[in-house]
């Protein structure tokens, strides 16, 4: 009996007549067949997960850039804005001079009914100072004289107002005429136009008396109704 050769396990590999390429075994086939392929469905689903991780990561990338973007452009804006202007100084107050605290000695006459409220009218529309000089506490009258600095300027209501003729020195001060009789310590200045009068006495320390009228005759104008016509020579 003729014997045939054994086929071995492992086969050569014969050429593919039809690629003009070894074919492979069937041990070469099963190891090709256990081997993932990779196809196009593979390179789709990397390209799938590279695609979710570009969109997240550009997404993180916005989230960050914007904020500093913002912040940028205010840092910015504020340095390129013009400086606010800088507010203008206050007026510096009016420095007082040094003073006394004692009361000044004031007369206080009787006054009628009508004069009394007009001259209470007046204190209370007097300033608190005159011009450097601050007001000071009298001993009496309160309702109706009032006094300022040291030596110390005085205003007295509801004393007479004098008769004055053709020479005397009459000055008009906002509106109020005055009548100026000089004393050797002091110009004594007295309204001539009134219905109450009113009385200034600025003492010679003083200089330029009529100056120091200007704020008390405001309140004159504001409280102390005019009681006649003025001198000639306080009409304007």
């Amino acid at each position: 009996m003729t014997s045939s050769p054994e086929t071995p396990t492992d086969a050569v590999p014969t050429a593919d007549p039809a690629a003009g390429r070894p074919s492979a075994g069937p041990a070469t086939d099963r190891a090709a067949a256990d081997r993932p392929v990779v196809g196009a469905g593979a390179a789709d689903g990397r390209r799938a997960g590279w695609d979710r991780s570009t969109r997240r990561a550009a997404l993180f990338a916005s989230l960050v850039a914007v904020p500093v973007t913002v912040a940028v452009a205010g840092f910015t804006f504020a340095k390129l804005s013009p400086d606010p202007p800088a507010a203008a100084p206050s007026a510096s107050p009016t420095t007082l001079r040094g003073q006394s605290s004692t009361p000044v000695e004031m007369a206080a006459p009787a006054l009628a009914q009508r004069p009394g409220v007009v001259c209470l009218a007046l204190v209370s529309q007097l300033p608190a100072t005159v011009r450097e000089l601050a007001q000071r506490p009298v001993t009496a009258g309160a309702e109706q004289n009032a006094a300022y600095g040291d030596p110390a300027l005085t205003v007295a209501c509801g004393g007479p107002e004098p008769t004055v003729d053709a020479t005397g020195h009459v000055w008009g001060v906002n509106g109020v005429c005055w009548y100026a009789a000089e004393r050797s310590d002091a110009t004594v200045l007295t309204t001539l136009d009134r219905e109450t009068g009113v009385t200034v006495t600025v003492p010679r320390a003083y200089e330029g008396p009529l100056q120091w009228l200007t704020p008390i005759s405001d309140a004159v104008v504001a409280s102390v109704p005019s009681g006649g016509d003025s001198p000639s020579g306080c009409r304007r």
